[in-house]
């Protein structure tokens, strides 16, 4: 009997892989027309849409190819940098003419600084003043300069240029610093009170908003004008079109004699004269138009001082009846 059920069960197998097989391929048929179906099925737009998304999702979702840079030397101050080595040979040797390379590589920060200072100062100042007393600041900066801070020199120097220029126009100011703080604070004061009533403020507000009493302000206003200076060699301009010509030309001298003051003197000399001789001519014009003595005059003329004071008396006599004539006449 068990042979008999072996026998039976290897006669069935055959028969039933026949049978899977033929299960398998009905089901790929299957499964194959499925597919054609939804690939013939018309695409709606809501499908359109998930497609879209699903595609769209996939392309964010992918990482980016990112080409790869190079690593840059990090740099901290001057270390790292194109002018290291320079730095690093000057401390050590403070060879100058290390220094005076360094000082043309920085003189552009010098004429900046310099053209930034002179819009706020008088015009009677010169540029060049400031960028000498800046190159002087920039030489300072190199010398004292220290690599190892990690600092960059030219925000170092740039403090150091500034103040030596400072320090230069404070050397040459001859008004007293105090008195430049007290004009700077009275006119921020005058400013602020200016912007706030729309006017100029009167003395009473101006010494209510400092604090001091009419008569202090007055003094204090007193002393800030001694720190106004005006240049006479500033040039000024007419509006004739001519060429601009200096302040100085046209100010007064007072030691200066009024030319027309000459011009009558020298009318009136004329006039008093003319009656007298060549002697009594010459002896008045050399005392009073060449301001000479009586010595003097008699030892031009060969003559005794005395004499020289006898005739310049008879001269005054005859003048003196001579101008009672003609006084009429006589337009002085």
């Amino acid at each position: 009997m068990p042979a008999a059920k072996t026998l039976a069960r290897t006669k069935s197998a055959p028969a039933n892989k026949k049978t899977n097989r033929g299960a398998r391929a009905g089901a790929d048929t299957k499964s194959s027309a499925g597919r054609r179906q939804r690939s013939e099925r018309p695409a709606t737009p809501d499908r359109k849409a998930r497609r879209h998304r699903a595609t769209a999702a996939a392309k964010a979702t992918a990482r980016p190819v990112v080409a790869e840079t190079p690593v840059r030397k990090r740099i901290f101050g001057e270390i790292g940098g194109d002018n290291e080595h320079l730095w690093r040979d000057y401390a050590k040797t403070n060879n100058p003419a290390i220094r005076n390379e360094l000082m043309e590589m920085y003189l552009p920060v010098v004429q900046f600084i310099a053209e930034r200072l002179l819009l706020t100062l008088p015009r009677s100042i010169d540029v060049d003043d400031l960028k000498s007393a800046g190159v002087f600041g920039l030489m300072d900066a190199i010398d004292g300069f220290d690599i190892d801070r990690g600092i960059k020199f030219k925000t170092y120097c740039s403090t150091r240029i500034r103040g030596a220029i400072l320090d230069e126009l404070r050397s040459q100011d001859w008004v007293p610093r105090l008195v430049r703080l007290r004009a700077h604070q009275l006119a921020r004061t005058q400013a602020s009170l200016e912007a706030m009533h729309g006017r100029l403020p009167t003395d009473a507000e101006m010494a209510d908003e400092l604090g001091v009493s009419v008569a202090d302000y007055l003094a204090m206003t007193e002393e800030a004008r001694a720190h106004t200076v005006r240049s006479l060699s500033e040039s000024w301009d007419d509006g004739s079109g001519d060429q601009p010509v200096e302040k100085i030309d046209f100010l007064r001298d007072p030691s200066s004699a009024d030319p027309a003051d000459v011009l009558n003197q020298e009318d009136v000399m004329k006039a008093i004269i003319r009656s007298l001789n060549r002697r009594e001519k010459e002896i008045i014009l050399m005392y009073y138009r060449d301001g000479l003595t009586m010595k003097q005059i008699g030892n031009l003329m060969q003559l005794t001082e005395s004499r020289v004071c006898q005739i310049h008396s008879n001269v005054m006599k005859k003048l003196k009846v001579h101008l009672e004539e003609c006084h009429e006449q006589l337009v002085i």
